[in-house]
């Protein structure tokens, strides 16, 4: 079977399956399946998903990641797993650039990092505490990327994710009859309030941020009562860690004096933080000339800001010796990544795969 058909069917087997985040045991005994037909040595772990691969000899390690988790959404009616993050296509690419290079005379190993867990913001951490990037120089990732930041065909050789965190918050003020609400403490007084000031939260326009509510739970079905708890939650994104930091401060000031004004507890904790791109000029540039070298100059695109987050970037954040990019390959993926209905051209996953073969063999 030709390389660029089995990529195309281990896409196939990644897509019908999916997996969530901590959970994607069958996914991990697909790829130890992999290895052993390929005769390819790879270790699995005990207490975690994921499975780390080389091939090659020598002393020089580079090394590229795919991220192996699925989302959990609504999908025709349904909650399920679902690859709307493209990660299938991550593990088929990453999986095409070891086919592409087993049979290379390489002068050092590559090492294949599967890593669980990115949708949590903190799967890479879990890799980087059982030793998947020691000894590693160069690290690689990949990811599709959507069709209002690259067509099909183009490639660019670095993605500079914005920072991103979760909020998780409580509110307990007090119930009141729906007839008397001068005698409760109105949670969703509270939730609007919230709503409307993280969308007055401003920092220079220069910068890209958000802050947005994106869970709300309260009352029950008795509609004569006014809830006086909720829970919420907030994503919040900026373009640099040194925003982010300031972004969590207005925040936290702000929900203070929420908490007085309206004479509620108001009690929040962040989580899952990811990290802004720390992108390595060397690792760009041998991505950009692999790139030149497999689609031509007229395909290889500038390296890309996006608002979106990727855990990727904890492994130059926690070992900040080692150089790294993460390439965009075009998809013409719509409608977006995350939509429950995402979609993209299959002949994409070849172009990632040969481009990662050759960013890894001239590393």
């Amino acid at each position: 079977m030709e390389i660029k058909q089995q990529i195309q069917e281990y896409f196939n087997h990644f897509h019908a399956n999916p997996e969530v985040s901590w959970k994607e045991f069958k996914t991990t005994e697909k790829l130890q399946e992999i290895m052993n037909e390929l005769g390819v040595r790879s270790n699995i772990f005990d207490d975690l998903t994921g499975l780390i691969a080389e091939i090659g000899e020598g002393e020089e390690i580079v090394a590229v990641r795919a991220d192996i988790d699925a989302l959990w959404q609504e999908v025709g009616g349904t909650m399920q797993a679902n690859h709307s993050c493209g990660h299938d296509a991550n593990m088929a690419m990453v999986l095409g650039a070891l086919l592409y290079l087993r049979n290379e005379t390489l002068t050092k190993r590559v090492r294949f990092i599967f890593q669980p867990a990115e949708e949590q913001g903190n799967g890479s951490l879990s890799m980087i505490e059982r030793g998947a990037v020691e000894g590693v120089s160069q690290l690689f990732g990949v990811h599709l990327r959507p069709a209002e930041e690259l067509p099909l065909g183009k490639v660019s050789p670095a993605l500079h994710h914005g920072a991103g965190i979760f909020l998780r918050g409580k509110i307990t003020g007090e119930d009141a009859h729906g007839a008397r609400p001068h005698q409760g403490r109105n949670a969703m007084d509270v939730i609007a309030a919230i709503h409307q000031f993280v969308k007055s939260v401003y920092f220079s326009p220069f910068e890209s941020y958000s802050a947005k509510l994106t869970n709300v739970q309260m009352g029950g079905e008795s509609l004569n009562i006014i809830p006086g708890s909720a829970t919420f939650a907030l994503d919040v994104r900026s373009q640099s860690n040194d925003l982010m930091d300031e972004l969590r401060k207005r925040i936290d000031d702000g929900f203070a004096s929420l908490s007085k004004l309206y004479n509620v507890a108001i009690d929040w904790e962040w989580t899952d933080y990811t990290p802004a791109a720390e992108v390595s000029d060397e690792a760009m540039e041998i991505a950009r000339t692999a790139i030149r070298n497999v689609v031509g100059e007229e395909n290889t695109a500038d390296p890309l800001h996006t608002p979106g987050a990727d855990d990727f970037h904890f492994y130059t954040i926690r070992k900040s010796e080692l150089k790294a990019a993460m390439v965009g390959v075009g998809a013409d993926l719509t409608p977006g990544l995350h939509h429950p209905d995402m979609k993209f051209d299959p002949e994409a996953l070849d172009i990632g795969a040969r481009v990662l073969a050759e960013t890894l063999k001239n590393a």
